[in-house]
């Protein structure tokens, strides 16, 4: 049985294979599926984002498909950048513009008033069946990066209860405790709980 993950973003399909390794399912990336494009996430939310992206792919691989939309949520910012996080400097913004644009954002803000969370929410699509799942991870904006690891805002976001932005987790360390490797865990125990429903495959499934 196979799964698309339906991202063309290296890192986060690093991160979601990493966390569902332990399933009984084959992942597939789309760099697989060539000539599936930009998908463009137009949706008001990152529900509807995250819909948006599994829904397509599922039509066009004929597989099931799952999807994550997440946005960096910043008090002193009313809630900025939220779902526009991935194109906070414009659509083609890299990880250094987007990170470089919030830090001069927030340059006056007190160390007190520097709180905000990430927000995932992971989408799963097979035919009629859709699943979706949300958590998220309160943190802190840091004054500078710090971190050589990870991706996106990871090297300004410090998660007080482990004394360390993302940047300075190793990839299993941040998947225990992250935004998304919470989301993915949900969904895991969804997809475990549903998997003779949805793929009809009870043979490769673990006797029990």
């Amino acid at each position: 049985m196979k799964i698309v993950l339906a991202t063309h973003n290296k890192d986060k399909c690093l991160e979601m294979m990493d966390v569902l390794s332990n399933l009984n399912i084959e992942l597939l990336s789309l760099h697989e599926f060539p000539e599936i494009g930009e998908i463009i996430e137009d949706g008001a939310t990152l529900e509807e984002n995250a819909l948006i992206k599994a829904r397509m792919v599922h039509k066009l691989t004929k597989l099931p498909a799952l999807a994550d939309d997440t946005g960096l949520e910043v008090d002193a910012l009313g809630g900025d950048p939220g779902v526009f996080s991935a194109r906070y400097s414009g659509e083609n913004a890299s990880y250094s513009d987007n990170v470089n644009k919030l830090l001069k954002e927030m340059e006056n803000v007190p160390n007190d008033k520097r709180m905000a969370k990430f927000r995932t929410v992971m989408a799963f699509v097979e035919g009629e069946m859709e699943l979706i799942v949300e958590d998220c991870v309160k943190g802190i904006i840091t004054n500078v990066m710090k971190g050589i690891d990870g991706f996106g805002y990871d090297p300004v976001f410090y998660v007080p209860e482990m004394n360390k932005t993302y940047a300075e987790m190793s990839m299993k360390e941040k998947n225990q405790i992250s935004h998304r490797g919470k989301a993915l865990m949900k969904m895991q125990k969804l997809l475990q709980e549903r998997l003779y429903k949805i793929f009809h495959q009870m043979e490769d499934l673990p006797k029990t």
